[in-house]
């Protein structure tokens, strides 16, 4: 087990609290904070980011291209700078799969949740592995860093959306996260207003990472 898989494991058992919360089951049908994404939709795809680490840790990445960093993963990327009605961002699925229910997505989020902990802490885990959606290969610590920002950037959205408190993350799963945001808001809007933005607040301009 590496500090990337400990982490991972964390962010999942949060999601799970999260997505388990009587608060969300209330509001399961109502809009999200997000455009066009129920609540329990928004909780599928949170919850997605354990289920899609379980898939794709059982898979061989065969002869994709390994890329070096996440912060590549995000550059090569469509959906960072797509418009939300663009088709890949279609999150239709997730509605489909919030029909199920809060105790399906609890049953399947745990189950799931499980096989990666089999995996990371049995040593069965591959160092490398398919990002088969985009058609590249990652290091197992650069994919589970992408997955444990999903969890992050959501479980604000879900908390948000259901008007509880943001979960806080310990340091060991926050401060990569952080850093990669940093990292990708500088490519996209350059040092300057990314340095304007955190500290001179007569000047500063929106920044985003994606």
């Amino acid at each position: 087990m590496t500090p990337r898989d400990d982490a991972f494991l964390t962010a999942a058992d949060a999601a799970l609290t999260l997505i388990d919360r009587p608060d969300v089951a209330a509001r399961w049908s109502q809009p999200s904070a997000l455009p066009r994404l129920s609540v329990g939709a928004l909780a599928v795809h949170l919850g997605n980011q354990v289920v899609r680490a379980a898939q794709v840790l059982a898979l061989d990445p065969g002869d994709l291209p390994v890329l070096a960093d996440a912060d590549e993963h995000y550059a090569r990327s469509a959906w960072p700078t797509a418009a939300p009605q663009d088709p890949v961002n279609d999150r239709s699925a997730d509605e489909e799969a919030a029909a199920a229910g809060p105790q399906a997505l609890h049953d399947r989020v745990a189950a799931q949740r499980d096989v990666v902990r089999t995996a990371l802490t049995d040593g069965t885990a591959p160092d490398v592995v398919p990002v088969p959606w985009a058609g590249w290969a990652l290091r197992r610590e650069d994919f589970l860093l992408t997955r444990v920002l999903e969890v992050v950037v959501h479980a604000d959205d879900l908390a948000v959306s259901v008007d509880v408190g943001t979960p806080t993350f310990p340091a060991e799963v926050f401060d990569p996260v952080r850093d990669l945001l940093v990292r990708l808001a500088v490519a996209r809007h350059g040092q300057a207003r990314v340095v304007a933005a955190l500290t001179r607040r007569e000047r500063a301009l929106p920044i985003t990472a994606f």
